[in-house]
């Protein structure tokens, strides 16, 4: 009886202790974009590096996103550890009460964390599509890009900035489902804001002619002054099977936002993690190579407190108007 009253008393204080460690675990919701997207893989690998960097204290969830927009609209609402990817010009914005953010609260609760790899414009069309410029897509099938994301954001800009408001007809669908429409002949094209190289165009350009419509500096001068927190970058001849020069085209700043919701132990520990392992992630995957402290400067602040303490320990310079 006494082995039998041992036996359980142990199993007991393995449950308590098991118990214990899950009380003292801090759950965390990563939420970037659609499954298989770049941008969910970086909160996957985000998500590993957490648990690496905090012993298993800090516990990721990864959830889907339809887009930044979600994104933004959501983390007014949601509750605890939320943690969510948007360029920052978004989140500005959401706060002055824009479009699509007209008439809405609590985008004043949202706090920066981070700066992550950008995004880099795609205008994907079939090579033999008759499409050389945005000019050309007049009276074709596009898809603009998914709907709420950045790159569906672009897009209307730079249609609207050439004079193509109307004239091209945009296909609302999810952007999942683009490289099929294209591959089948139901779209010229769809437009994706992406990390590049994207792993989505990766694979439809390894089974279908593809071109990538670029701008020229004048259409790039006309489409920045509606979007000026783009900037210029070059898609470089090789990135994609077939596509054998360079292709100027846009990119946009993204960062990693919490909101006042998140305590400054949990917003300085995922901050000191994201940092710590930035370049052991960069090894699996390149696109965080290019991340730097001196991306801060495009991130829209102020910065979590818990941020704000991380970079100030870390002798990192912030600047003024983030804190």
């Amino acid at each position: 009886m006494k082995r039998g009253f041992a036996a359980t008393l142990a199993l007991l204080v393995a449950l308590a202790s098991a118990t214990g460690a899950a009380q003292a675990q801090t759950r965390v919701t990563l939420k970037s974009a659609t499954a298989g997207s770049s941008y969910y893989l970086m909160m996957v690998q985000l998500g590993e590096a957490l648990k690496t960097a905090s012993s298993g204290d800090l516990s990721p969830t990864i959830e889907e996103s339809q887009g930044s927009v979600q994104n933004v609209k959501e983390a007014a609402r949601r509750p605890g550890n939320f943690v969510f990817t948007t360029p920052p010009g978004l989140v500005r914005d959401a706060r002055e009460g824009k479009a699509p953010f007209a008439g809405e609260s609590g985008h004043d609760a949202l706090r920066a964390l981070f700066p992550i790899p950008g995004i880099t414009m795609h205008w994907v069309v079939r090579a033999d599509a008759g499409v050389a410029s945005l000019s050309d897509l007049a009276g074709k099938d596009f898809i603009p890009g998914g709907r709420g994301t950045a790159g569906q954001r672009l897009t209307a800009a730079a249609l609207t900035a050439l004079g193509l408001e109307g004239k091209v007809r945009l296909v609302d669908t999810e952007l999942g489902s683009a490289p099929a429409a294209v591959r089948n002949r139901q779209v010229a094209g769809y437009g994706t804001a992406s990390t590049h190289p994207s792993p989505q165009v990766q694979e439809l350009a390894a089974t279908t002619a593809i071109r990538l419509i670029g701008l020229s500096p004048d259409e790039m001068e006309k489409v920045r002054a509606i979007d000026p927190s783009s900037a210029p970058v070059t898609i470089a001849r090789g990135t994609y099977p077939g596509v054998d020069q360079d292709v100027r085209t846009l990119s946009v700043p993204v960062a990693a936002y919490a909101t006042t919701r998140m305590d400054e132990a949990t917003a300085f520990a995922i901050t000191r993690a994201y940092w710590t392992q930035r370049e052991a992630m960069a090894r699996q995957n390149p696109w965080w190579a290019g991340v730097t402290h001196e991306m801060l400067a495009a991130v829209a602040g102020p910065l979590h407190p818990g941020a704000l303490r991380y970079y100030a320990e870390a002798g990192i310079a912030v600047p003024e108007g983030l804190r």
